[in-house]
């Protein structure tokens, strides 16, 4: 990440937002249309631990020496030597909502990741049925350290790349503090990882790219970070020039995000703009920050789409 530099101008409400306001703004379950608090987690849990286990796994798979280092790859139906991977990267405020824990709840949510995430990626371009790395480890086995959470998921990535040197591109997906994840990969020097992975495409949905709002609320309790480390983990300060190889990445927010989730995607989108990625900005009407992503299982759905054709690329 490069050095801090001047900060995007702000709109006047988030110049003047203060830390008991910064609490809710932080709050997805408070602004989700259906339900309220702990009852928007919950029913977001169940929405996503519906559909039924990939046939073909690798699980466990470790890529570092670390106990929560591991990978879950939901491989195509039909064997094949290359494959496009897809890499989720899930939500939860970088504490909660893991697989890492094992048991059930293991099991049950990836059976959504690995049915309703495929089913986005099943265009003519791939034949047969994409493979799908599971990432990060959970983020509870390094609470107060984001800078280690950033750096397991490149460091996944990496061992991705060069353990499956046939993959035909990378796609990466993340959902709320997964696509926090996902964008601060887009801003990797690669250099000392001894590989370039072909990221080739990026779906951030209802993410959040600047930490520093952060440390004033409820969320920093766990994760402790200090005002240095917010800085060098915020994809708004780490946004390189594209290069000629840039993937394309799809900003996505929800009509019913709190102001300042849909103002980080807003300002992050356009710090990638100014930068020369090909990016694009959707605005998704009549969802929350948990329907957004809950909908990828219905074909119609604009997300679906919208995403089919980033990694259609």
């Amino acid at each position: 990440c490069r050095r801090p530099g001047p900060r995007s101008p702000r709109s006047p409400r988030s110049r003047r937002a203060f830390p008991q306001e910064l609490q809710q703004q932080y709050s997805p379950s408070r602004w989700a249309r259906r339900l309220r608090g702990d009852a928007a987690v919950q029913a977001h849990i169940e929405a996503v631990t519906r559909a039924r286990a990939s046939t073909r796994t690798a699980l466990h798979v470790p890529y570092g020496e670390g106990d929560g280092e591991r990978l879950d790859l939901y491989l195509p139906e039909e064997p094949s030597d290359t494959f496009p991977a897809f890499v989720y990267i899930h939500g939860g405020y970088w504490q909660s909502l893991s697989p890492g824990a094992g048991g059930t709840g293991r099991r049950r949510w990836w059976r959504w990741v690995t049915t309703q995430l495929p089913k986005v990626g099943a265009v003519p371009l791939w034949p047969g049925r994409p493979s799908l790395a599971r990432c990060p480890p959970d983020p509870a086995l390094c609470p107060g350290h984001m800078d280690a959470m950033v750096l397991q998921v490149r460091r996944s990535l990496a061992f991705l790349a060069k353990q499956y040197p046939a993959i035909r591109g990378i796609y990466l997906c993340g959902h709320s503090a997964g696509a926090h994840l996902a964008a601060m990969v887009l801003c990797t020097d690669w250099t000392e990882f001894g590989v370039v992975p072909d990221i080739r495409g990026a779906v951030l949905v209802s993410g959040v790219y600047d930490l520093e709002p952060i440390l004033h609320t409820y969320v920093n309790d766990a994760l402790n970070m200090s005002r240095e480390v917010a800085q060098r983990n915020s994809p708004m300060l780490c946004v390189t020039q594209a290069v000629p190889a840039a993937c394309e990445v799809l900003v996505a927010v929800a009509q019913h995000d709190s102001p300042e989730f849909r103002r980080q995607s807003q300002e992050y989108s356009q710090a990638l703009r100014s930068a020369g990625w090909a990016v694009s900005l959707l605005d998704l009407a009549s969802v929350d920050h948990f329907d957004i992503i809950e909908k990828l299982s219905e074909d119609t759905y604009i997300l679906t789409q919208s995403a089919q054709m980033v990694f259609a690329g």
